[in-house]
């Protein structure tokens, strides 16, 4: 629909969400697709509620409950638990996900019959905070998370150990990486009917890349990069072998690169044009 919308020839998104999840989906247009990598492999942010005592075979409101508990946390058990579920934290992602399992979707087995067993991996959970309890049944949270973290993983193991049994009941995807919802438009604003002005609604192509370390080039070694060639590392700069760089020309985007050794290795060329 974005696509039409701008006539573009390609296009390409930031991660999809869950069939109950709501909120921001990055979309790139163009040479912009360039940026999708980068920005799947940033971190997003969630709100999400937990609804305490039930469990469901989805983890979320989507499935059947398959388990009770009577157990309702308190406010103050909950935010003792918090800690537990920062920084890098062991998971299994649900059985009804997108993950391979013997070369077939993990929800596929699932809706087929078959026992799943998914293997605990390890992923990155930057905060997370209680928002509020608007009653014991339920709690409102804020994550901030790397790629790869299950929000109803989260759900489901802190109901676990709370000693209770809880799932997902909303979502809402509210930042991915620099981007967030407060710039975002409803999907209503491509219908075919609506005649505002869609260029408004575009942000560069930088505006993804704010968290990458960027240089300046010129003159020979901005034509060497816009070729698909290296450069060195500038004297005396603090850039470590494997970091990612976004790198300009008069102040336009020129390339994503990498350091190799002591070399700046174009990644994704932009052609931008004049």
């Amino acid at each position: 629909m974005v696509r039409r919308a701008f006539n573009a020839q390609k296009a390409g998104h930031a991660g999809t969400l869950d069939p109950l999840a709501t909120g921001l989906l990055a979309i790139a247009l163009g040479e912009a697709t360039k940026t999708v990598p980068y920005m799947t492999d940033a971190v997003k942010t969630y709100t999400f509620t937990v609804r305490w005592g039930e469990a469901t075979e989805t983890c979320d409101a989507e499935g059947e409950v398959c388990a009770t508990s009577p157990v309702r946390p308190s406010k103050h058990e909950i935010e003792d638990v918090l800690s537990g579920f920062t920084g890098q934290i062991e998971q299994a992602p649900p059985v009804y996900s997108a993950i391979k399992v013997d070369g077939q979707r993990a929800y596929d087995l699932a809706r087929a019959g078959e026992q799943v067993e998914m293997t605990s991996r390890t992923v990155r959970v930057a905060d997370l905070k209680l928002i509020g309890c608007p009653d014991e049944d339920h709690a409102d949270f804020e994550v901030t998370c790397g790629k790869g973290t299950y929000v109803r993983s989260l759900a489901r193991d802190m109901a676990a150990a709370l000693g209770t049994e809880g799932h997902v009941t909303a979502l809402r995807r509210i930042a991915t990486g620099a981007v967030s919802i407060d710039q975002c438009v409803a999907a209503a604003a491509f219908d075919d009917g609506n005649d505002i002005e869609r260029s408004d609604l575009l942000h560069p192509l930088e505006a993804v890349l704010g968290h990458l370390p960027g240089i300046e080039l010129g003159g020979a070694a901005a034509g060497r990069i816009a070729h698909g060639n290296p450069v060195g590392v500038p004297a005396g700069s603090a850039l470590g072998d494997g970091d990612d760089l976004l790198l300009t020309r008069s102040g336009a985007p020129l390339a994503i690169a990498q350091v190799k050794g002591d070399l700046i290795q174009p990644v994704r060329v932009f052609q931008l044009g004049d």
